[in-house]
């Protein structure tokens, strides 16, 4: 599809917008970031959008065809983007938009989202990603992929960087985070709608790594992080969930949220390991989950 690195390293060296809480209350509060991302733009109050108050059951639960029985909920129909990134954005960061010229990679990542929506039943769902290796551009399949399902004006995506000890996603999206997921799970009281963000792409949002540690798989093990997946699941009956995490070479991460989330996915990079590497990799998933394998070079 693509050079990972070069999704790295053209990462717009711009001013990152900052949380509002640095300039002013030090709360932490989201409402309070992204009321004062633009101000210029007329977005909608958050209470007006806030896609964090809403519980439904998830369509994979309910059945196929279960996301067509629902009215597009008036909460998707109203979020807004505080700042939303141009077309020249995301490019350099070389993210999918619907307009984008690059149209040998739009459609690839266009034909992954059909093949797994064909897998799903067309129903929504949890899906990891992960690396058969370092460097094999797990984060940029993963982005683009949640991209690709938030094209559709009545479905939304949200990426969480499940990558504790690299996080990446915040600083390619040009997000500085007071707080993320770590931060949840930490604190049983803490408000999930913290540490959801918009990216500056329509109807995607981004659940960042939080505070960076060395022990993630404690995290992942807790019962709180399977409460949370199916929560932020439940949110919209339309929204698909994708999970980057570390090289599954390189920790069990991958393999322990693998057996949480509905899928799993390999990015495999492209003529940097031999095919028994694969295949190893390949073998650490729940073979009912594992969807297959994508080359990325």
């Amino acid at each position: 599809m693509t050079d990972p690195q070069q999704s790295r390293d053209s990462v717009a060296k711009k001013k990152k917008a900052k949380p509002e809480q640095e300039q002013t209350t030090g709360q932490g509060d989201e409402s309070q970031w992204l009321r004062s991302q633009d101000k210029g733009n007329n977005a909608a109050p958050y209470s007006e959008w806030d896609d964090s108050r809403m519980l439904v059951p998830s369509s994979l639960e309910l059945g196929a065809g279960a996301v067509d029985k629902y009215v597009i909920s008036k909460q998707i129909v109203r979020m807004q983007e505080p700042r939303k990134l141009t077309g020249d954005d995301l490019d350099e960061r070389r993210i999918i938009y619907p307009e984008s010229p690059n149209r040998d990679l739009v459609n690839r990542f266009r034909n992954l989202r059909t093949k797994l929506l064909e897998v799903s039943g067309g129903n929504n769902f949890t899906l990891v990603v992960t690396g058969a290796g370092e460097g094999a551009g797990s984060s940029f399949v993963a982005l683009n992929l949640a991209a690709a399902f938030a094209f559709d004006q009545s479905k939304t995506a949200l990426v969480i960087d499940c990558n504790l000890r690299e996080p990446s996603m915040h600083a390619t999206l040009d997000i500085a985070p007071e707080s993320g997921l770590t931060d949840f799970l930490d604190d049983p009281d803490y408000d999930i709608a913290r540490i959801i963000y918009p990216t500056g792409i329509p109807r995607l949002r981004l659940i960042p790594a939080g505070s960076r540690r060395e022990s993630p798989s404690e995290f992942f093990t807790s019962f709180r992080m399977k409460q949370f997946l199916q929560a932020v699941r439940r949110r919209y009956p339309d929204r698909f969930i994708v999970l980057d995490t570390a090289p599954i070479t390189e920790s069990p991460d991958a393999r322990i949220l693998g057996e949480l989330a509905d899928y799993s996915m390999l990015v495999v990079p492209h003529g940097r390991i031999s095919p028994g590497q694969v295949e190893n990799a390949a073998t650490a998933f729940n073979p009912d989950k594992f969807v297959g394998a994508v080359i990325n070079g």
